[in-house]
C-alpha cells in the first residue's frame, strides 16, 4: 500500500522546513564565521552610508564648478534617490532569483566604478546622470545586505546581530566628514582641456574605492544557504553549513551532526519550466520569465497574508526615508549657511528660514564661494558621534524592550525634533537638534530592515525589502526636490511636512506584528 501525500501533509512539511534549517544552523554553532560575516556586511552598510550622504559635501563645494542654484542642488541631491527608486525593484528581483551574494558583488563593483567615473565628470548634467547610476547600484546593496546577513543567523542571535549593523552606519556618518575634512580643504587645481580637477573630485574618487574592495572581498564568502535550500540546491546549502561548522569550531567535516537537509516542496512546479535561478537572459523568453516572476512576486506581496505587512513597511519607509535622507543631505548645507550668516552678522540671531533667505540674497550679490568652513565638518562629525550611544543601546536592549519600542519611541521624538528646527536661532541650537534627529532616525532606518527579515519568507524577502525601498526612495526623491525648491522661499512648509511624516511612521510601526521569536520561513 503506497502512501499518498495530501495538501495538508504538504503544508505540514513546509511548516517543518524552517525548524529543519534552524536546527542545521544551531549545529553549525556560532563563532568566527558569523563575526567575519558581520564585519563585511557591516562595512558594506558603512559604505552605503557614505555613498548615500556623500552628496551633502559635494553640494557646497561643487557649486562654482557647476554654477548651481538651490534648485540645481535639489536635483543633484535627488538624482541618487531616483536611481535607488528604480534600482530597488530591479536588484530585489535578481537577489530573490539569482542569489544574494552575486547581486551584492555586482552592485558593489558597479557602484565603485560609477563613483570613480563621476569624479571626472566635466559638466553638471553628466555628473547628475552618473550619481543617478550610483544610486541605482546602492539600492541593491542596501536592500540585500540585511537579508543576506540575517539568513545565516539562528533565531536567538538574529535580531541582535542585525541590530549591530546600526553601529556601522554610525561609523560611516562619522567617517565621511572626516574624509571630507582631510581632502576638500586641499588646494588642488589641475587644469585639463575639458574641466578643472579640484579637491572635491578627489574626495568623490576616494569614497568610491571601498565599494570595489568590498566587492572583491565578498568573493570569499558563500551564498546564503537559506536561499539555496529554497531553490532546491540542498547539497550546496549543506556544504556551506559544514564549512561554517568547521570555521566556527575548528573541528573536522565528519563531526558535523547534520548529514542532510530537507528541501522545500517543489511538486507544484510546472513540468518543463526552467528554474528562475538558472536564467541567463540570453533569449527573450527568459527575460519574459523574469518579468513575469517580478509581477508574480509583486502580486503575492499585495495579497493576503502579506498585504498588511507590505502596506505597513512601504508606508513606514516612505514617511521615514523622506524625512531622514532629505534632512541628512541638507544639514551640511544648512550649517554652511548658518556659518556664513553669523560671520556677516555677529551676535544677531535668526531662524533657519531667515538665514537661508538672507544668505542666498547676499551670495547672489557677492558672487560664488565654494569653500566650506571647518566648523561644518566638525558639526557633521559631532552628529555622527551623537549616534554612538543609541547604536549600542539598540542591540544591547532589543530583547528586553522589543524592537517595536525602539521604532515607535525614536520616530515620535524625531517628529518633535524636526518641528523644533523652525524655532532654532543659532548654529549651536541647530547642531543639538541635528544630533538628536540623526541619532533617532538612523536607528529607525536600521531597525526597519531588521524587522523585514522576519516579516517575509525567503522567496519574497528581498523583493519585499525592494518594494518598501522603492516607496522610501520615491519619498526621498520628492523630499529633496521639495526642500531644494522651498528652503529659500518658505521653509516652514517642508519642516512641518517632514515632522508630520515621522509621526505617521511611528503610528504605522506601532501596528507592526512582534518579530524575532520564530525561525525564518
Amino acid at each position: 500500500m503506497h502512501w499518498r501525500a495530501t495538501d495538508n501533509d504538504r503544508l505540514d512539511f513546509l511548516e517543518d522546513l524552517g525548524s529543519d534549517y534552524e536546527d542545521a544552523l544551531l549545529q553549525a554553532e556560532f563563532g568566527k564565521f558569523h563575526f567575519l560575516l558581520l564585519t563585511i556586511c557591516g562595512l558594506i552598510y558603512l559604505n552605503t552610508a557614505i555613498g548615500i550622504t556623500i552628496i551633502s559635501f559635494v553640494l557646497p563645494t561643487a557649486t562654482c564648478d557647476f554654477d548651481m542654484t538651490s534648485k540645481d542642488k535639489g536635483w543633484l541631491s535627488a538624482s541618487p534617490m531616483l536611481g535607488m527608486l528604480i534600482g530597488s525593484y530591479f536588484w530585489g528581483c535578481l537577489a530573490d532569483t539569482k542569489g544574494r551574494r552575486i547581486v551584492l558583488i555586482v552592485t558593489l563593483l558597479a557602484d565603485g566604478i560609477c563613483g570613480l567615473v563621476s569624479s571626472l565628470a566635466p559638466y553638471y548634467l553628466i555628473f547628475l546622470f552618473i550619481r543617478f547610476a550610483n544610486g541605482f547600484n546602492v539600492a541593491g546593496t542596501m536592500g540585500i545586505v540585511f537579508p543576506y546577513l540575517g539568513e545565516f543567523q539562528p533565531t536567538k542571535y538574529r535580531e541582535k546581530i542585525l541590530c549591530w549593523m546600526e553601529l556601522f552606519w554610525t561609523f560611516g556618518i562619522i567617517l565621511l566628514p572626516g574624509i571630507a575634512w582631510s581632502v576638500i580643504p586641499l588646494q588642488i587645481n589641475l587644469q585639463f582641456s575639458v574641466f578643472t580637477y579640484h579637491s572635491w573630485n578627489l574626495f568623490v574618487a576616494i569614497c568610491a574605492i571601498p565599494s570595489i574592495l568590498l566587492g572583491l572581498w565578498l568573493f570569499s564568502f558563500p551564498e546564503s544557504p537559506k536561499f539555496l535550500l529554497e531553490h532546491g540546491e540542498t547539497d550546496k546549502a549543506l556544504d556551506i553549513l559544514v564549512c561554517m561548522f568547521i570555521q566556527n569550531t575548528g573541528r573536522k567535516r565528519d563531526d558535523y551532526p547534520c548529514k542532510s537537509l530537507r528541501g522545500p516542496d517543489r511538486s507544484n512546479k510546472k513540468n518543463g519550466e526552467k528554474g528562475i535561478p538558472n536564467l541567463r537572459f540570453r533569449r527573450p523568453n527568459e527575460l519574459k520569465i523574469l518579468i513575469s516572476e517580478i509581477w508574480t512576486q509583486t502580486k503575492t506581496l499585495s495579497k493576503k497574508p502579506y498585504l498588511k505587512n507590505s502596506f505597513l513597511t512601504c508606508g513606514i519607509q516612505f514617511c521615514l526615508t523622506t524625512s531622514y535622507y532629505t534632512l541628512m543631505v541638507w544639514f551640511p548645507e544648512l550649517f554652511h549657511r548658518f556659518d556664513d550668516y553669523e560671520k556677516a552678522n555677529p551676535g544677531i540671531s535668526a531662524s533657519v528660514c531667515d538665514v537661508s533667505s538672507i544668505v542666498i540674497t547676499n551670495s547672489t550679490l557677492s558672487g560664488c564661494d565654494s569653500k566650506i568652513n571647518s566648523q561644518v565638518f566638525l558639526h557633521t562629525i559631532i552628529i555622527g558621534i551623537a549616534c554612538i550611544p543609541t547604536s549600542f543601546w539598540l542591540p544591547l536592549c532589543v530583547h528586553h524592550l522589543g524592537i517595536k519600542f525602539f521604532l515607535v519611541f525614536s520616530l515620535t521624538v524625531a517628529g518633535f525634533i524636526t518641528f523644533g528646527l523652525y524655532f532654532v536661532r543659532t548654529s549651536l541650537e541647530n547642531l543639538i537638534l541635528s544630533c538628536i534627529f540623526e541619532a533617532l532616525t538612523s536607528l529607525s532606518i536600521s531597525t526597519v530592515y531588521c524587522v523585514m527579515v522576519d516579516l517575509f519568507p525567503t522567496n519574497l524577502r528581498v523583493m519585499a525589502a525592494a518594494m518598501s525601498m522603492t516607496f522610501g526612495r520615491g519619498g526621498a526623491l520628492l523630499g529633496n526636490l521639495i526642500f531644494g525648491f522651498l528652503i529659500d522661499l518658505n521653509c516652514i512648509i517642508p519642516i512641518t511636512v517632514f515632522s508630520a511624516m515621522l509621526f505617521v511612521s511611528a503610528f504605522l510601526c506601532w501596528l507592526l506584528p512582534t518579530t524575532g521569536t520564530q525561525a525564518l520561513d
